[in-house]
């Protein structure tokens, strides 16, 4: 495996492209271990983000019966068609941020660490049964961050309110090549169940974490602009506020839906809410 990569490098005579945060996998045990964590047979269809050299996408072409790799380098794409003949691997040459996803019920992928965020997001508004990604390892340790904790922010938040994520394995920077300048970590995520997802207003959890260390209700003071209002009209929401005195960063999802809820109720949230405009002064 590792053997076969450095041989396509050679053969192509390749140079990783960072701003695409090509950094290459290079051990076999690890590949191994994700495709175990995610449970693979024949029924499933996996989704990959960024299959570089086809290191993982081979292994999981004969662990499921159909898979999809998404890549931006149309070297790649190029050197993937050239070197390898799958039957049930479909490329797809495009920014995995931008571009429609397939159907598919599992994802497994050694993630370019810059496009971490849209990615998860994207991928927690879709239906999907088990994920097992790579990440790096200061995103892992937000995204599994528990209310309180100095890690915990708007990521850990949004996440937790959708799905369940667990840290399984912590990798260091020789694991790849070439090496990248932070250590990495294997994620686990599994959906919850539907009626245990908790959908949240996300400008509002973005208005509330840009002062994450404040309490709620002056953080919505501070962020007021956030939401199409003005610190002078959201005031009028603040003393009956449930958790209006808690910090930010100790809300859990349910809290924070509770806070939006409590707004939604008294007619803050409706369609088309433009910013208010302060009236002008008397004359």
């Amino acid at each position: 495996m590792r053997d076969r990569l450095f041989s396509f490098i050679y053969k192509y005579n390749l140079r990783p492209n960072r701003n695409l945060g090509q950094n290459f996998l290079i051990v076999p045990d690890i590949i191994e271990r994700n495709v175990e964590r995610a449970e693979l047979s024949e029924r499933d269809t996996v989704l990959e983000i960024g299959p570089g050299l086809g290191v993982l996408t081979d292994e999981l072409s004969r662990r499921a019966g159909k898979v999809y790799a998404i890549e931006a380098d149309n070297r790649m794409i190029e050197i993937l068609r050239k070197e390898y003949s799958w039957p049930n691997v479909e490329l797809i040459e495009g920014d995995a941020v931008k571009v429609d996803w397939p159907e598919f019920n599992k994802m497994v992928s050694n993630l370019p660490y810059q496009i971490s965020s849209p990615v998860t997001f994207k991928l927690l508004r879709r239906d999907f049964e088990r994920a097992v990604l790579i990440y790096q390892l200061e995103f892992a340790e937000r995204m599994i961050a528990r209310p309180g904790d100095k890690n915990y922010s708007r990521l850990s938040l949004m996440v937790q309110a959708k799905a369940s994520v667990e840290l399984v394995e912590r990798i260091g920077r020789g694991a790849f090549w070439p090496r990248p300048k932070v250590d990495s970590a294997v994620v686990l995520i599994q959906p919850k169940p539907k009626e245990e997802r908790i959908e949240l207003n996300e400008n509002l959890v973005k208005a509330l974490f840009q002062h994450r260390r404040s309490t709620v209700s002056s953080a919505l003071r501070k962020s007021a602009h956030m939401l199409g209002t003005d610190k002078r009209s959201i005031k009028s929401y603040l003393p009956s506020l449930p958790h209006a005195e808690k910090r930010v960063f100790q809300l859990s999802p349910e809290e924070v839906l509770d806070i939006e809820v409590y707004l939604r109720g008294n007619g803050f949230f409706h369609e088309g809410r433009k910013r208010e405009k302060p009236s002008p002064p008397a004359r």
